[in-house]
């Protein structure tokens, strides 16, 4: 979940709002593979897109005046760059590169084809109030393991800042520029084994210590075998990626909710979650994982889908301490 409330914690941001300009979609460019879609139903492009972006300035997605999100994956068949907007009914995407017939066959998955938005029960007042003003709210499934894992380790312990600013800086760093028109301003990712190759003294630079670093790279260089979670079953895909050493609870259930677009993978393990499910279902600010999940009970199959709602509806417990120092080792 990345994207929209309090700036001042991770957790507070992850319902995945980010703001799409209201605008007529563009002419295809230039080489560009085109695809209309209809998806049957309201499919909000900033809130079912919102969680694949990490802060702003992520070089890997941004949105555009006339509407349009684009973003740019490393996929099976290669490189390359999407973009998507409304046409009326329909969703109008056009992708360029060697991964673009992949992107737009993947297209009514990464938009919640796959989401049965009609199998949840709001059991709370404030959980039904969310839903009902957000009819365009779908789960996302990617189909791509590493691109989701690999920022999730970086925001492991740290605050969002510095894991957005070092996802930043390596990918501009070891990432290509995308291909199509999108210029300058987006990259695609690094490849698994340029991941497993980057130097000590650049991750340092980047702010990312050696624990992290170090998951980073062993998850690198199993990378295949990681991908074949995003076809399995929670329960299967949660053991595959945990056992790689430093791949816990919370960075496998952050993966699984964008590759796998899993309605119950709820997070635990977080600083800030369970409060703010604690305050707004309970007033309960001091809410811990156990309580988060006895709150979240009555959701089971959906914990995911309402711990979303709960963090777009915005009623997070008033601070009474002050913001987490922010550090950069790339410093020192």
């Amino acid at each position: 979940m990345a994207g929209r409330f309090d700036p001042l914690t991770r957790a507070a941001v992850r319902g995945g709002r980010t703001d799409v300009p209201s605008g007529r979609g563009s002419t295809a460019g230039s080489g560009a593979e085109e695809r209309r879609w209809a998806p049957g139903g309201p499919v909000d492009l900033g809130l079912t897109l919102g969680p694949l972006r990490r802060g702003p300035g992520d070089p890997t997605f941004r949105t555009t005046p006339d509407g349009s999100v684009w973003r740019t994956a490393r996929t099976p068949q290669g490189p390359a760059t999407l973009r998507v907007s409304r046409v009326g009914e329909e969703v109008h995407a056009e992708a360029w590169g060697a991964g673009a017939g992949w992107f737009l066959e993947q297209l009514p998955a990464l938009l919640g084809a796959g989401d049965d938005p009609a199998a949840f029960v709001p059991r709370h007042r404030l959980v039904h109030a969310s839903h009902r003003r957000r009819p365009g709210l779908r789960l996302t499934r990617t189909g791509l393991v590493l691109e989701s894992l690999i920022p999730t380790i970086l925001e492991q312990k740290v605050t969002a800042d510095e894991a957005y600013r070092a996802w930043r800086r390596l990918v501009r760093q070891y990432g290509e520029p995308a291909p199509g028109p999108a210029g300058p301003e987006l990259y695609v990712m690094p490849d698994p084994r340029t991941w497993a190759m980057i130097p000590s003294w650049d991750w340092h630079k980047a702010g990312v210590d050696a624990k992290r670093s170090a998951t980073v790279v062993r998850a690198a260089r199993v990378a295949g075998r990681l991908e074949e979670a995003a076809a399995m079953d929670l329960p299967e895909a949660v053991r595959r990626l945990e056992a790689v050493p430093g791949i816990g609870p919370w960075t496998s259930a952050e993966t699984l909710q964008r590759s796998n677009g899993d309605p119950d993978a709820i997070t635990t393990g977080d600083l800030h979650l369970p409060g703010i499910i604690g305050y707004a279902l309970a007033g309960d600010r001091d809410a811990d994982d156990a309580v988060m999940l006895e709150l979240l009970a009555p959701y089971a199959g959906q914990r995911h889908r309402a711990a979303r709602l709960v963090l777009l509806a915005g009623r997070t417990p008033p601070r009474r301490a002050p913001r987490m120092p922010r550090g950069d080792i790339g410093r020192l």
